[in-house]
């Protein structure tokens, strides 16, 4: 979707109706057209089943599996042709859509037709199940010179003028690992990129186009290896066509670029914005143009972005460890979906998706068994107003909310308008066809899953056996608990912006320092000390420390790494201990807890102890008093414009 979908303060009034049966009464969305049918045939006649795709000799693998897939693929077609042949169906031509058949039309087909065609598919004696092939829509809305404004990827703060406690935790990640030249390769299966962009320069590799509708593709031509985003608009001329029919107008959004920037920008290089992976490489994936994905090449695509046969198309020379999809969201996970997850689950390839931004329970992919779903939050780490939410969200990761009555209205977010409580990263300036390469805010879950698929590279950097379920165990993990500042549960009456919970957003707030740490061993977790008087007695509490799944934390050693003189740690072994400061020294303490596993893998981390006297009230020091007034009043300020914010939502 280019854009969240807010309902406001009228949600739980639609929601009443709905209860009671009045839903008729509201205006319906139109009907998606189907462009044609995916077909899962019985297991007795499907040509695509593991065990017909797999046969072959073993010199090497990828070579078989290439060769026996087109054997089957081209079994599959001949039975398709005769399948729509015996129907009747006004066939433009046949294919695969993942690990399904496929029946193109040739023209789209909705309302009574539709139904009717898919009826008699189902009741053919050789079909499993049949779904339509409709377009799915987008689920959006260092020194690097724009670090300042990229909030999401800072240390996690909860004091005035840096309160984002939903901030991923980048810097202290970045200690452990930036990535390593080329050694994990993500695909963004999405409307493509802009190869142009100089925050991009040498980020890309490979990549090929599945977009097959011509009209869908804008580009003049169907699948090709050029991955190019030509831009996705839809203007007025285009709802003259039934195939954008249920579109919405809309400037072209540049997902794809947006995407690829978050994951893997050029960072640390004067210029621009920071990646989270700093030396990644992106394959784009192009699936999407006019109006969305059709579903049979979004299928095709992160098939192919894995490494995984597809019919026709060249095999992928740089398969992907980490797929990022922030498509779907039209029903629940279907066979067709839920067969390619599992093809890239066993191929070793984690999927992250986009949790959808209908503020509703999950819909494909999110819902589908395997997958990484991802949450949006706001900076305070609230759900954010649009995310939708369920049991099968893993975490949840920042994804920007404007805080104007006229943010859902705007395309173009900026510092003035309420771009500094959204996302920054890489985008094009042009409204239809490509412009100037610059930087823009977004906001949407959409952008939430690319900084859970950022993470999961650098862990693999560091551990390049991880499977996408020890992936998805240690983000979790390692994730900060939820917060609660709205008072508000999120719940099927409360689904705006609401307090997270354990069973509606995941296991907590994507925290990338504990990622990296859990990527190898255990996590030392301290509890914050802060600012103190000299003199003060100071806590050292590591018992938040973390193990991975099946290991324990056997010891624990905290040591002083600097400060301005010495001291001594009583009960420097265990978990728990305290000292207290030098009651004449002002200055910072630092220490670091060093954890150790029954294993052996070691991990840690510091914590900052500052000592300092509070300035004078009297003989000039009255500057501090005045201060004190103006914090004060800013505070009050900012309660009431949360308040307001509330009431208005």
């Amino acid at each position: 979707m280019d854009s969240p979908y807010r309902i406001g303060r009228w949600r739980h009034c639609l929601l009443l109706l709905a209860l009671a049966g009045l839903v008729g009464l509201t205006p319906a969305r139109a009907e998606k057209p189907a462009l044609g049918f995916i077909v899962g045939y019985k297991a007795a006649v499907d040509e695509l089943r593991r065990d017909e795709t797999d046969r072959g000799p073993w010199a090497d693998r990828r070579e078989r599996e290439h060769a026996a897939w087109q054997r089957a693929a081209k079994r599959s077609r001949e039975r398709t042709q005769a399948l729509g042949r015996s129907l009747g169906l006004p066939m433009a031509g046949v294919g695969e859509a993942g690990r399904a058949a496929l029946i193109r039309l040739q023209r789209p087909m909705q309302g009574p037709e539709l139904e009717d065609a898919m009826r008699r598919l189902r009741l053919h004696p050789d079909v499993e199940w049949v779904e339509p092939n409709v377009l799915e829509g987008r689920l959006a809305i260092p020194n690097d010179t724009r670090w300042a404004d990229q909030w999401h990827l800072r240390e996690p703060g909860l004091t005035m003028g840096n309160f984002q406690p939903a901030a991923l935790n980048m810097p202290a990640a970045w200690d452990i690992s930036t990535g390593a030249t080329g050694a994990v390769r993500v695909a963004v299966v999405d409307t493509g990129v802009r190869f142009s962009h100089p925050d991009l320069a040498g980020r890309l590799l490979g990549g090929h186009d599945f977009v097959s509708e011509l009209a869908v593709a804008n580009d003049g031509n169907g699948r090709d290896n050029d991955p190019s985003d030509p831009g996705d608009w839809v203007d007025a001329g285009d709802l003259a066509n039934p195939l954008f029919g249920a579109c919405d107008l809309g400037d072209s959004s540049w997902h794809g670029t947006f995407i690829a920037g978050q994951i893997a920008a050029l960072s640390n290089n004067g210029s621009g914005v920071a990646g989270l992976n700093w030396d990644a490489r992106v394959v784009p994936v192009r699936v999407a143009g006019k109006c969305g994905a059709l579903v049979s090449d979004l299928l095709d695509g992160a098939r192919w972005a894995a490494g995984l046969p597809v019919a026709g198309v060249p095999s992928n020379p740089y398969p992907a460890r980490v797929v990022n999809l922030s498509f779907g969201g039209s029903t629940a996970c279907t066979a067709a979906y839920q067969s390619m997850v599992d093809d890239l689950r066993a191929a070793g390839a984690l999927l992250v998706v986009a949790a959808g931004n209908q503020a509703t329970a999950l819909q494909r992919p999110a819902d589908c068994s395997g997958v990484m779903a991802v949450a949006s939050v706001r900076r305070d780490g609230a759900k954010a107003d649009y995310s939708s939410f369920g049991p099968n969200v893993a975490l949840s990761a920042p994804g920007g909310s404007c805080n104007l009555p006229d943010c859902d209205d705007r395309f173009t977010y900026t510092l003035a308008n309420g771009g500094g409580s959204l996302l920054l990263s890489t985008d094009n300036a042009g409204t239809q066809g490509p412009g100037a390469d610059t930087y823009g805010y977004k906001q949407g879950t959409s952008f939430s899953a690319p900084q859970a698929a950022g993470v999961a590279s650098l862990m693999l950097t560091l551990n390049p056996s991880l499977t996408p379920t020890a992936l998805i165990e240690r983000m979790q993990l390692g994730a900060r608990a939820h917060t609660a500042y709205t008072g508000v549960a999120c719940s099927a009456f409360n689904n705006t912006t609401c307090d997270c919970t354990t069973s509606t957003c995941g296991a907590g707030l994507l925290d990338a320092e504990r990622a990296l740490q859990l990527a190898t061993g255990p996590a030392a977790v301290i509890a914050p000390v802060g600012g103190v008087l000299p003199g003060a007695q100071i806590t050292l509490d590591g018992r938040g420390s973390l193990a991975q799944v099946g290991r324990s934390i056997q010891s624990y050693r905290w040591t002083l790494e600097s400060g301005p003189t010495g001291l001594s740690i009583p009960n420097d072994t265990q978990a728990l201990t305290g000292l207290q400061l030098p009651a004449s020294v002002e200055g910072r303490w630092v220490f670091r807890l060093t954890v150790q596993d029954d294993l052996g893998a070691q991990g840690s981390d510091l914590v900052l102890a500052t000592a300092a006297r509070p300035p004078s009230s009297g003989g000039g020091g009255g500057g501090g008093g005045a201060l004190g007034a103006w914090w004060g009043l800013g505070l009050w300020a900012w309660v009431l414009a949360l308040a307001s914010r509330r009431q208005r939502r």
